[in-house]
């Protein structure tokens, strides 16, 4: 009998060894990368941001002109190099539209409406904006929003050619002006402070820009995109301020303040 115990005891632990061996070297697998999910995905993402943003040069004014396009540009670089963000990945495409609206599209694709500049009282408020939208980038934010509101069936018909117009106009239309939830809403606001403190810029003013833009709302919510899209404003003001309360930070130079007030008066002047 005793014999018979030590037997069983022996096939039990060689059974338990052979599951926490074939356990461990199933977990050392990258599945990801044998069925090649990763890149399959990445390439679906680009064609959709693609197909994205071709429909949005077709229905929309681009800006081209090297001297407003230029300032942008590096205000862009700037916090991708001090934050470690593959710049050469990021597409930036400027609009002009008279709304007060920027959105990160599926491949990278960063759209910044003209309105949005104008509304800007400074650069710092630009630079915070940009921090959002690039962290909604990092943050794979956007996919999973049109995963979860259009489909993954959809989206690959989209990808592969199939998709109508109006879906993809309706799928625009979702990562343009409609709300992500609010865990990813703080979690964007905060990567941004995060990105504007290592870029060595003070996100106090992306938090007054809300907190302005939150008042003027209330009678131009059609034309301010950005905030109707973007709720509880003052909410993720207070938000931004109690992340960086105490916290130091080099003041505006001058000569970057006029820089920035000569890009609004060529934005203005229509160049």
């Amino acid at each position: 009998m005793q014999s018979l115990m030590k037997k069983i005891l022996l096939e039990l632990v060689l059974t338990v060894a052979v599951i926490v061996a074939v356990w461990f070297g199933l977990s050392q697998v990258d599945w990801m990368k044998l069925f090649n999910i990763r890149q399959n995905t990445q390439n679906t993402e680009e064609k959709i941001g693609d197909l994205f943003w071709k429909m949005l040069k077709n229905s929309e004014t681009e800006i081209t002109s090297d001297s407003i396009v230029a300032p942008i540009d590096s205000m862009l670089t700037r916090i991708c190099k001090a934050n470690s963000i593959d710049r050469k990945k990021i597409k930036l495409h400027l609009l002009r539209k008279d709304e007060i609206n920027a959105f990160a599209s599926p491949g990278n694709h960063l759209v910044v409406y003209s309105g949005l500049i104008t509304a800007c009282e400074n650069e710092a408020e630009l630079y915070g904006v940009i921090g959002h939208e690039l962290a909604h980038m990092e943050k794979n934010h956007v996919m999973n929003k049109l995963l979860k509101e259009v489909g993954l069936s959809v989206l690959i018909s989209m990808s592969s050619g199939n998709g109508n117009s109006e879906a993809i106009k309706s799928a625009i239309q979702k990562i343009s002006s409609s709300v992500y939830d609010r865990k990813l809403e703080t979690e964007a606001d905060l990567t941004a402070v995060d990105y504007l403190e290592k870029t060595g810029i003070n996100p106090e003013p992306f938090a007054s820009f809300l907190y302005r833009l939150a008042d003027v709302t209330k009678n131009l919510p059609t034309q301010i995109y950005w905030i109707s899209s973007h709720p509880e404003s003052k909410e993720r003001a207070e938000k931004i301020i109690e992340r960086i309360k105490g916290k130091d930070f080099p003041k505006t130079e001058v000569e970057d303040s006029l820089t920035f007030d000569r890009l609004k008066e060529k934005m203005k002047e229509g160049l």
